[in-house]
């Protein structure tokens, strides 16, 4: 639904100053989303039970239903389903992530662990020679001779990454070592994600002023600095002190995320746009899923709960600061590709 949700701004904003705008507002439902998910997902699991986290998508998929009856149809184009693509990159994700998973909290040693990796890697390698071979591939591999969409789609990996992973670390470190409740420990979200929305529309204002290149940079290099500075927490930082630390990681993927997207939308063809957001959109979640694998296997695997957080922050800023130098390389604007 996303990558659908993105190719409906395209298609409704052929104007790059005012696609600009919308991508910005559509960031900006995600990151209410995303701020409001804690706070409502600890309530539901300290009340009815964490079940109906589920059922609160009802009411909203119904809405979304009724607007949707209102958007012009978009144009069809004759393209036939690519079966084989499709099977072996579900495969090979399906692969990837179990193993992951599983190896981060049972040992990346273990048979079938290994064997998930090994037929993940073999799937994708199955799934790059079908792309080759199709007069109708599921991902047009030429899509990654741009610059701009590949550091794009690097870019995404690292903010879900360094994002989704660190809510993961914390999560944990407010449940498990302050001993906080699910709804206690989804509230100390609730600075991260308060600006966002805020930030989200400044980040387009900087983009169409100095273009995407300067919100990017500085959004990873905010996020950067506060996963630096999350290593000063301890056994017993004020909780709210935590709060406040956490606040420039979410603030730097809000200045980035709307940036990004619009960059790489910029940057394919019109026709394209559903392809290229969907990549974009699966690399972020194969970036949010692996960093949970990782950051679960250091915080196991360290002497100390916080001995594995720190390495886990460190980790992510290190990726962030390798994505803002790739970031550097893009030229200050994109030519619209229409």
């Amino acid at each position: 639904m996303m990558p659908a949700s993105l190719a409906l701004v395209r298609q409704g904003f052929p104007d790059q100053a005012s696609r600009a705008r919308a991508i910005a507002i559509w960031t900006m439902g995600g990151a209410v989303a995303v701020a409001a998910g804690p706070v409502l997902g600890g309530a539901l699991t300290a009340t009815a039970g964490w079940r109906w986290i589920f059922f609160v998508n009802l009411p909203a998929g119904l809405l979304a239903l009724v607007l949707l009856a209102r958007v012009p149809a978009s144009p069809r184009l004759p393209v036939r389903l690519d079966l084989p693509g499709q099977v072996a990159a579900v495969i090979a994700m399906g692969g990837l992530t179990y193993g992951v998973i599983e190896g981060g909290d049972q040992g990346f040693g273990r048979p079938l662990v290994l064997a998930s990796l090994l037929v993940a890697v073999v799937a994708a390698a199955v799934f790059l020679a079908v792309q080759a071979r199709s007069s109708h591939p599921t991902l047009p591999l030429p899509l990654f001779r741009s610059r701009a969409a590949a550091v794009s789609l690097a870019i995404g990996f690292m903010l879900n990454a360094a994002y989704y992973g660190g809510v993961f670390v914390f999560s944990l470190y407010l449940q498990q070592e302050r001993g906080q409740s699910a709804l206690q420990a989804g509230l100390m979200f609730i600075p991260m994600t308060a600006l966002v929305a805020v930030v989200n529309l400044a980040s387009a204002s900087l983009a169409r002023r100095y273009g995407p290149r300067v919100p990017m940079v500085a959004g990873q290099l905010v996020g950067t600095a506060g996963l630096l500075s999350l290593l000063s927490v301890g056994a017993h930082t004020d909780v709210w002190l935590v709060a406040a630390l956490m606040v420039p990681v979410g603030l730097g993927g809000a200045l980035t995320v709307p940036a990004l997207t619009a960059l790489l939308l910029d940057s394919v063809p019109a026709d394209r746009a559903g392809t290229a957001s969907a990549v974009l959109n699966t690399g972020r979640q194969v970036g949010g899923a692996i960093a949970v694998a990782v950051f679960g296997a250091l915080l196991a695997g360290a002497d100390t709960f916080l001995a594995g957080m720190r390495w886990s922050m460190l980790l992510a800023a290190a990726g962030l600061v390798l994505t803002a130098g790739a970031t550097l390389t893009l030229p200050r604007t994109v030519t619209d590709r229409g």
